[in-house]
């Protein structure tokens, strides 16, 4: 199946903002020659923001006329193998020396900048007692008597207590520093659990748990974005914490992006990355994010950052989508049936009408259409089901005669099958009227479109499996007659 992919989330490589420009020095006697690069996180990568000569001296510098805009940042030495992390903020003329790269962490100085004084005591208090973590955990695993088990368990919440206490104390004391700003964003949310008794416990620690997942985090902080953490945040809480409704996921993004209305490059970077997640959604329905994120931004023009390209295929697919969203009654198909007689998708009267667009020439087809007819045979039928069944060649060659040939050999003749001649599509584009394609999407075959009794969409794209446990669902909650 065809997939779309934007990649808009690319499109933040321009890291440089105003002001008096940046001057980062990196001092490393271990290299005399090779290229070192100067590098932020963006997600979980890293991007490229500026890159420098080895001198014969051991040193490099890097330098440009606009600031680098804040961030956790890393200098990669020459061969990419071993890199040194850093904070950049307001202070822009950084120096970094690593005296002995075989010990990084001990044997690195950074100066120029009152933030890595803090950044560099935390990560020599922090690379101890993680240590110490990781060794009581691998113990406590490895434990043969309930004894050993305890003493590890103690030995390893006293450390992990150390580490949280020694982060606690960086927030509350300088609570406006780039590191407190950063171990707020990393606290994972602290709320009443209750230990799960009945379904509503549940519920209430779920709603509990949302409620305080983004706690630490402020949208109107852009230095944030530039951190390893924030992208799996978002992923987490899009992915598997928010109800995949997509009504929810459009209010909560509604209000994250007016939050970030203040911080340009937090605003970009929610837009870039949820549109390049809905614009291929994990669960049905949930393109309508998308076509809501084209309608109330992309179209306004608030998105000027992307180019030409990336904004054409935002446009050409949220067209693609507009037109089937579930819940949206389906575009008319007025068709031509195997006796080229005149025949039309609202001409059929059912209670729930499955739409199939297929190719006899498609090996999937061959496999899907078949079973498709023995399900509907066998169980659907019965329950006054109906199948509108459209040819979706590819244009290339003419496949009447192997259509009309498949559905006599299969016996497919409960089904309603339909067509359009080349004459009728070139009409259509003619007239700019949009294809049966765009209407329902069509990037690969069998695609398969569940309707009600108003040819309203209630399943677009479904396996066999998903309509029949649709209609299953359906036929359970449908009131008696």
């Amino acid at each position: 199946m065809k997939k779309y992919a934007v990649l808009i989330f690319t499109a933040l490589s321009s890291l440089t903002a105003l002001a008096q420009g940046y001057q980062v020095t990196l001092n490393a006697p271990d290299f005399k020659s090779g290229i070192t690069y100067l590098t932020y996180y963006m997600g979980s990568n890293f991007n490229v923001a500026d890159s420098a000569a080895m001198g014969n001296n051991g040193k490099a510098v890097f330098k440009g006329s606009s600031n680098l805009l804040p961030g956790i940042y890393s200098i990669f030495f020459p061969g990419k193998r071993q890199r040194v992390e850093f904070l950049i903020d307001k202070e822009q003329n950084i120096t970094v020396t690593a005296n002995d790269t075989s010990d990084l962490v001990n044997k690195t100085v950074v100066t120029g900048s009152k933030e890595n004084i803090l950044y560099d005591q935390y990560q020599k208090f922090a690379a101890v007692k993680g240590k110490i973590i990781q060794q009581e955990r691998i113990a406590y695993a490895a434990s043969v008597t309930k004894q050993d088990s305890m003493l590890h368990e103690k030995n390893f919440t006293v450390a992990n207590n150390e580490l949280n206490a020694y982060r606690e104390n960086i927030i509350k004391n300088k609570p406006a520093s780039m590191m407190a700003a950063l171990l707020s964003a990393m606290k994972e949310p602290v709320y009443n659990y209750k230990v799960p008794v009945t379904r509503q416990d549940s519920i209430d620690n779920y709603n509990e748990y949302k409620k305080h997942y983004w706690d630490g985090i402020t949208f109107m902080d852009d230095r944030i974005i530039r951190t390893p953490f924030f992208i799996k945040k978002l992923e987490r809480y899009y992915r598997d914490v928010i109800s995949p409704d997509p009504d929810s996921i459009i209010k909560d993004i509604d209000y994250k992006l007016l939050l970030a209305r203040s911080a340009p490059e937090m605003y970009k970077f929610l837009l870039n990355w949820i549109t390049d997640e809905f614009i291929n959604p994990k669960y049905m329905g949930q393109d309508a994010v998308f076509v809501h994120l084209f309608e109330n931004y992309h179209s306004k023009g608030v998105s000027s950052w992307l180019n030409e390209k990336q904004l054409e295929a935002i446009s050409r697919r949220a067209y693609m989508l507009m037109a089937n969203l579930i819940g949206e009654k389906a575009a008319n198909l007025d068709m031509l049936d195997t006796q080229n007689k005149p025949v039309s998708l609202y001409g059929i009267d059912a209670d729930y009408t499955i739409v199939c667009f297929w190719d006899p020439n498609c090996g999937h087809c061959k496999e899907e259409v078949p079973r498709l007819d023995s399900i509907y045979n066998a169980s659907w039928k019965q329950h006054g089901v109906k199948i509108f069944a459209v040819l979706t060649p590819d244009g290339k060659t003419n496949v009447l005669p192997e259509w009309l040939k498949f559905i006599n050999e299969h016996n497919l003749t409960g089904w309603t099958h339909a067509y359009k001649t080349k004459e009728m599509e070139d009409a259509d584009y003619a007239a700019q009227k949009p294809g049966y394609r765009q209407l329902y999407d069509i990037t690969s075959t069998p695609t398969i479109y569940l309707l009600d009794k108003e040819k309203h969409i209630i399943g677009k794209k479904l396996t066999l499996l998903q309509l029949n446990d649709l209609l299953e669902v359906k036929w359970a909650t449908a009131p008696s007659k």
